[in-house]
């Protein structure tokens, strides 16, 4: 090496080029002395400490960055690393900057995906409490923790270092990053929640406070730099920002317009993104704006969400988080030294401004929601998630070292911090705020509750166009007139991808109608159609709901809950197409559980059999619609006679209740229920006397062979069945259930829903609202309301 390059202050490592691949021990090779070998070992160990400590973390609430970081100090000087042979290794030097390397790469990817999912537009939709929230939440921490670093400098003897680390300190305690939060809510299962949303909004808000103080610092400081290097670095920044929005945002939209809707991006597109991701990167480098800054301005010009956002995200998230990620996570730890960490007091001075600024962060985040009248556990939660630390605040932490900004003493202190404000936050945010618990009802929301001539709220949630038919049919068989109109509520629902916060929206038709229409439009037009078929009888609104499939619930409770819904009808997860063969899919049976135990109203579960049958038509022919109740007893049998005796109002509608009786007790149930059964059984027959589109029948059955024979008779006689989802427990049911213990329609609901059972009729089955302020018993407070 010529004397000349080397340069004061760096430091070298030599090793011996070309020792990638080992020729194995059996040929005199140390293979931890090539780098191939060595970046395996290194990889595989932290898979495997990073897992393991994952799993044993989970049931105290601990986010996966924790175990990462965990498993990077267990690997790291501080522990395993802390005996040479070990460190030497495993870890050598040569090694631990190839693996840092690769953080770093995973790293960008990340934060361009980030900017992908991204949609910049949010920032202007933010509400005013958002908008303070963010400011608040930013500022206060900000003035505080200033001012508790600028008395501790003053008033006691700190060293040097920590003193100038104090500053840097207070800027990363007031962050909130847009990127930390989301992961956070997306793990916590928090991203579509009334909190979530709040969040998400206000950490862009507060993320653009920090850029602009360092923007501040950064002018203030430049007089001390050449001129010449400011102005280079401004106007090289403004000509990256006007490629990407002039050159990179076009060729994203003309790629987007040449993707048919339904149809994969070209392999070509995604290459060409990738390629032009790294070019930019490399530029962001040579100016001295950073390859990661520049990364997530790429990503916020690439539109969010299908096609092409959706299929970036779709085909690198996996190995970015997976794999890249927890190197990141874990490299950081491995950087930290604990031992490096000489005097508590450094670490209580230190702490206090954490502190300062984490109490800070709270009572700004918790001021406007509470102003707002927010509950305050959930304006408390939502200061706690407002507080999260993650991969921003760590990529910080390392560029920080890197530059010798900070000391490893400061470095350890902090990455600490980061560890115990995480690892504290994610049990408490899970033990203080329960979505769910704000969709309780105050009033009773069912069909048996309703008065004779109110107008009937179902939300229909429709996944595909498939389900459109059956959700149709039943609509129309409802009978919607102009004394009782149906208020329908159509919710496409939206799995979310390539978009890092969800969206409940109403869905606006066209001014001029599409050649292309999406799948939403194309469900939304045949309701329009049906809204326009029963024009004065049906009220339609549309919306759309994009999130993921674990907290979609949230999505159609809080509709439900809005619009004052009575009726809920949500798809079964098992679907049958033309051919008699079966689809299912897990992440809509979660959803429909979801959906049943949280729901403030009722909710009937179709099963779609494909049965072709079509109960109205544009052009007003219409057929008659065989509808058959099963009756055994209980709150949900008395809310299907409810929604049976509104059907029967339609001309072409024809109803047959068989009610089942055994010499035995066929439910279990208390007498003041079995005393409401009879109450409305009465009724229903006394209104079967004076229709005659309605037929009462008695079907005596000894065991549940006699039901299964009952059902099977009556195969193909119907174009829908009826049935409720709960029954009290007797011996019958419980023999019944012995089919099937682990469905959620219930015992018959299962029945009818199993694959061997052979019919072509759709099945509903009803569940009466469970969620309401003060019931105990849903055979409470449940006599007919009447006019």
């Amino acid at each position: 090496m010529v004397s000349g390059q080397v340069k004061l202050g760096v430091s070298y490592i030599c090793h011996t080029l070309g020792q990638i691949n080992s020729s194995g021990l059996w040929f005199g090779d140390n293979p931890l002395e090539f780098s191939f070998p060595l970046l395996l070992l290194q990889l595989s160990l932290i898979s495997i400490f990073t897992r393991s400590l994952y799993f044993l973390f989970k049931p105290f609430g601990q986010p996966s960055i924790v175990s990462h970081i965990v498993g990077g100090v267990i690997l790291g000087p501080s522990v395993l690393g802390h005996n040479a042979a070990f460190a030497d290794q495993v870890f050598p030097p040569k090694g631990t900057t190839l693996l840092e390397t690769l953080a770093l790469f995973g790293f960008m990817l990340f934060i361009f995906l980030i900017g992908v999912k991204m949609d910049p537009s949010i920032i202007f939709k933010s509400g005013k409490r958002s908008l303070a929230i963010g400011i608040l939440g930013f500022l206060i921490p900000y003035a505080l923790a200033g001012l508790v670093a600028f008395v501790l400098h003053h008033f006691l003897s700190l060293d040097n270092d920590v003193s100038t680390v104090l500053p840097f300190v207070v800027l990363l305690q007031s962050l909130t990053a847009f990127a930390v939060i989301v992961c956070f809510l997306s793990e916590l299962k928090l991203l579509n929640s009334e909190i979530g949303h709040l969040a998400s909004s206000s950490s862009i808000v507060s993320e653009m406070c920090h850029w602009f103080v360092l923007a501040v610092r950064f002018a203030t400081t430049s007089s001390e730099k050449s001129l010449s290097a400011t102005i280079g670095t401004f106007s090289s920044i403004v000509l990256l920002i006007i490629f990407l929005v002039f050159g990179i945002r076009p060729a994203a939209l003309w790629a987007i317009r040449h993707t048919p809707e339904g149809k994969p991006v070209k392999d070509i597109y995604v290459f060409a993104v990738i390629v032009a991701l790294m070019v930019c990167a490399f530029m962001g480098e040579v100016i001295g704006l950073s390859a990661f800054i520049t990364s997530f301005f790429f990503g916020l010009v690439i539109p969010d969400g299908p096609p092409l956002g959706a299929a970036l995200v779709e085909r690198l998230d996996c190995f970015v988080s997976v794999l890249l990620m927890p190197i990141f996570f874990t490299t950081c730890g491995l950087r930290m030294d604990v031992f490096a960490i000489k005097k508590l007091k450094n670490v209580g001075v230190i702490q206090s401004v954490v502190l300062v600024a984490f109490l800070g962060k709270v009572v700004g985040t918790m001021l406007p929601p509470i102003f707002c009248r927010m509950p305050l556990r959930d304006a408390l939660s939502l200061g706690l998630i407002m507080n999260s630390k993650g991969i921003v605040e760590l990529a910080m932490l390392v560029r920080w070292k890197t530059e010798n900004v900070i000391t490893e003493e400061c470095f350890a202190i902090m990455i600490i911090s980061v560890v115990i404000v995480t690892g504290v936050i994610s049990p408490l945010v899970k033990a203080l705020y329960d979505p769910s618990r704000r969709f309780l009802a105050y009033k009773r929301r069912t069909i048996l509750h309703q008065r004779r001539n109110e107008e009937l709220r179902i939300l229909a949630c429709i996944h595909t166009q498939d389900n459109a038919r059956a959700i149709l049919n039943l609509l129309s068989a409802s009978n919607p007139t102009k004394e009782s109109p149906i208020n329908l509520v159509a919710l496409h629902l939206v799995k979310l991808v390539g978009r890092a916060s969800s969206l409940l929206i109403a869905h606006l038709p066209r001014e001029r109608p599409s050649q292309y229409p999406t799948q939403s439009e194309r469900i939304f037009n045949a309701f329009r159609k049906f809204e326009h078929h029963y024009s004065g009888h049906v009220i339609l609104h549309c919306c759309k709901g994009i999130s993921p499939y674990a907290t979609m619930h949230n999505d159609v409770c809080s509709l439900a809950l809005e619009k004052r819904t009575t009726f809920i009808i949500i798809p079964f997860h098992k679907q049958w197409i033309i051919g008699g063969r079966e689809e299912s899919t897990y992440a809509f049976r979660q959803l429909n559980k979801n959906v049943l135990d949280k729901a403030p109203c009722s909710v009937g579960v179709l099963i779609d059999r494909g049965n072709q049958r079509k109960l109205w038509s544009i052009h007003g022919q219409s057929s008659l619609y065989r509808v058959a109740v099963l009756f055994f007893g209980g709150a949900d049998d008395r809310e299907v006679l409810a929604y049976a005796r509104r059907m029967s109002e339609d001309c072409n509608v024809l109803i047959t209740l068989l009610r089942f009786y055994s010499s035995a007790e066929i439910v279990g149930g208390t007498e003041r229920s079995k005393m409401l059964d009879t109450e409305v059984l009465s009724e229903f027959r006394l209104n079967a006397f004076r229709n005659a589109r309605v037929s009462y029948q008695e079907e005596m059955v000894m065991d549940g062979n006699g039901v299964l024979a009952v059902l099977r008779s009556m195969e193909n006689a119907y174009d829908l069945v009826m049935v409720g989802r709960r029954h009290q427990d007797s011996r019958l049911m419980s023999e019944l259930r012995k089919w099937n213990e682990h469905g959620e329609l219930g015992a018959i609901g299962e029945i009818l829903a199993a694959a061997d059972f052979r019919a072509a009729a759709s099945v509903l089955v009803v569940q009466q609202q469970t969620k309401m302020w003060g019931l105990q018993d849903p055979e409470d407070s449940t006599r007919l309301r009447r006019v």
